[in-house]
């Protein structure tokens, strides 16, 4: 069994994808983060993404780990499992971007960040969900928060607790707090079809170049063309 023994000050696992927003709070709380996991769960986008959240986790000397969720793409539904050209292409609120759920994927996730608090004497599980996740994604919502974190709490004789200091944010101001904090967005990934470059139409990637613009910031971002 792999443990995972606390540092001092220490108190907190993070899910980490390797796109913007959970790039951003790792830089943004990296002093509390003992440990930070990244699921790979078969989306299209999973190859693409958890290198850069191995290299930010090398690059501040915080543990990393990758759990493999296989199931999920054999028995679940979702156009972010089904291959690239199974995604929309429009704005991310666009009512087409349902497609991209994968069903309770964020509860699935922080289960299991739960228990590998527990088992480490951890206090938190921290996620990077933000204000424009609430109209797609069920699982990103202040009441889902809410209730994760009261039903973590009460399943853990520990009380574990969920953290998401981003719930009431947009993306712009993730990318603010990025921009602060010095991150190279070139340095993560957003496209929801997982090819080679970004493909800059699919709805993630709009909301991406959209708020990097809000920031002030140059969008780094390799486009396809």
């Amino acid at each position: 069994m792999c443990t995972f023994a606390a540092e001092m000050n220490k108190d907190t696992v993070i899910i980490l994808s390797g796109g913007m927003d959970s790039v951003t709070l790792l830089y943004d709380q990296q002093d509390r983060i003992a440990l930070a996991v990244s699921f790979d769960y078969g989306s299209n986008h999973n190859a693409r993404e958890i290198p850069f959240a191995r290299l930010h986790c090398e690059r501040l000397g915080i543990r990393h780990i990758v759990i493999p969720l296989e199931f999920m793409s054999q028995y679940f539904q979702s156009s972010l499992l089904a291959g690239a050209d199974a995604i929309p292409e429009g704005h991310y609120a666009d009512e087409n971007m349902k497609s991209t759920v994968v069903p309770f994927r964020n509860g699935i996730m922080l289960s299991i960040a739960v228990g590998i608090a527990e088992s480490n004497g951890l206090q938190f599980v921290m996620m990077a969900n933000h204000g424009g996740d609430h109209t797609i994604y069920p699982d990103c919502t202040p009441q889902f928060v809410n209730a994760f974190d009261e039903a973590a709490r009460a399943g853990t004789y520990v009380n574990v607790g969920l953290l998401s200091p981003y719930t009431h944010w947009t993306k712009a101001d993730i990318a603010r707090r990025g921009k602060e904090l010095g991150i190279d967005y070139a340095e993560t990934w957003s496209c929801y079809k997982g090819e080679e470059k970004h493909c800059g139409k699919c709805g993630t990637c709009v909301e991406r170049h959209e708020a990097l613009l809000e920031a002030g910031i140059d969008d780094p971002t390799e486009y396809e063309e």
